[in-house]
């Protein structure tokens, strides 16, 4: 198995322009990445002075960490977060939102995830938890059951584990991909395809995701989403409480009851996201954190994890469940983030909230399945130093991804062979420091699995 490297340099005529004005533009590059798995030195260079100010591009210099991502959109988003000054939480959050823009098939705002967070100064990770809701009781009507909606209260209280600028900085970048539009990646268009027929029966959901000719909208054709952008815009202003109480919550509720979601507001005021202690695996010098079991793949994680280390074949088998997008940051003090994403089935319940642009999760009931989440994250015991972290996504293999990355990536494989036991259809993210950061970050690489969509970008080691 081999993994394609693509190195590029992106430059600009003088001062970096602040985020706003620069995404629409640098998220056209992304079109040319469809096919990307892994980008050794995407590090643009830009003109600024060295006093760029901080949420502006440029105003990092030498290395700013990297991201990693299953859609390269939010991976770009993300470098361009760590360009700005901002941290590795701030990059995971603006790339989990921007994600909820360019893949909301697995990582959408109806939906949840979990993310472990290695704080360099603290020297400490945390599990933040925030699964796409469960419900116990649902209204008449209710003919596909939404999960409550978790996304955005996750994102809020990831930020406050070492966000160094503002929420609405970071809401910014998916705001204006909705409202200006963006290309179809490989890995979206493939999600399309695969359910095209029921989720374009939903009239709201073909708005939105059909393409003029007929059929799923295809790699490189463009999409807007002008209501989720407003949104967004919503909740930039007015915080992501907006969604869980006042008018919005009021208006998600009565829409989804038309869509046959069943989400009452008492539901939406009602969901919690939580900060807790993860798993802890030693692993000779280094400790690995995973998942407590709770979150749905701590323990397959940490077990597959292990089975790697001893050379001994893993995988979760069984039927497949649920659909994940994973999201790995680095940033240049040695903090870092690793998070996965899930609607549980693949586009939720497949329905659109009409004036709201919310794509629907589904709530884990009857044939519905809580999706298994993958992340680990490996520190040095002694100095607390950072030295890898790992997502993975695949249905029942998304553990068995993000441990067996996790695995190859403390034995030191290299980047082409990181995936190489990673058992179908598992994919999996990773960054990796051997000698430890923040203190010999010229070590760092990140590398996507190439059998997926996904990307790794930053200031990595050729």
């Amino acid at each position: 198995m081999t993994t394609t490297t693509i190195r590029c340099r992106i430059t600009t005529d003088g001062p970096a322009a602040p985020p706003r004005r620069r995404l629409p533009g640098l998220a056209l590059l992304a079109v040319l990445l469809p096919g990307c798995s892994t980008m050794s030195s995407l590090v643009p260079s830009f003109g600024g002075p060295p006093s760029v100010p901080l949420g502006t591009p440029g105003n990092v210099t030498g290395f700013v960490g990297g991201a990693a991502a299953e859609e390269p959109r939010a991976a770009i988003v993300a470098r361009e977060i760590l360009s700005a000054g901002g941290s590795a939480v701030d990059a995971a959050v603006a790339g989990a939102f921007a994600m909820t823009v360019t893949l909301p098939s697995r990582a959408g705002l109806g939906g949840g995830g979990a993310c472990l967070v290695f704080s360099a100064g603290r020297r400490e990770v945390e599990a933040v938890l925030f699964p796409a809701g469960a419900r116990t009781e649902l209204p008449s009507g209710t003919d596909r059951p939404a999960a409550v909606p978790m996304m955005a209260r996750g994102l809020f209280l990831l930020h406050t584990r070492g966000g160094r600028l503002r929420f609405d900085q970071l809401v910014r970048p998916a705001e204006d991909l909705a409202r200006f539009g963006t290309e179809i990646s490989r890995v979206f268009a493939d999600d399309l395809a695969a359910v095209a027929a029921p989720l374009l029966a939903d009239p709201n959901a073909r708005r939105v995701f059909g393409s003029p000719g007929g059929g799923p909208l295809r790699t490189g054709e463009r999409i807007t989403q002008l209501d989720l952008g407003a949104t967004l815009a919503q909740m930039r202003n007015g915080g992501v409480g907006e969604l869980y109480q006042g008018p919005l919550s009021q208006r998600v509720a009565e829409a989804s009851l038309l869509a046959g979601g069943g989400l009452t507001e008492a539901d939406l005021r009602a969901g919690r996201a939580d900060a807790t202690q993860p798993v802890r695996v030693a692993a000779g010098n280094d400790a690995v954190h995973f998942l407590p079991a709770s979150g749905d793949a701590g323990a397959g994680t940490a077990t597959a994890f292990q089975a790697a280390l001893a050379g001994q074949p893993a995988s979760a088998g069984g039927a497949p469940v649920g659909a994940q997008a994973g999201l790995v940051t680095l940033d240049p003090q040695g903090n870092a983030v690793a998070c996965a994403f899930t609607m549980n089935n693949l586009f939720g319940t497949g329905r659109v909230l009409p004036e709201i642009g919310i794509l629907l999760g589904a709530a884990p009931s009857g044939s519905v399945s809580p999706a298994p989440l993958g992340v680990a994250l490996a520190t040095n015991r002694e100095l607390r130093g950072f030295r890898a972290a790992s997502a993975g996504s695949g249905q029942q293999e998304a553990g068995a991804a993000a441990g067996i990355a996790m695995a190859a990536a403390l034995r030191r494989v290299p980047n082409a062979d990181l995936f190489a036991s990673v058992p179908q259809p598992g994919r999996g993210l990773v960054i990796s420091c051997p000698g430890y950061a923040p203190g010999s970050t010229a070590t760092c690489t990140g590398a996507a699995d190439p059998r997926g969509g996904g990307v790794a970008i930053g200031s990595f080691a050729r």
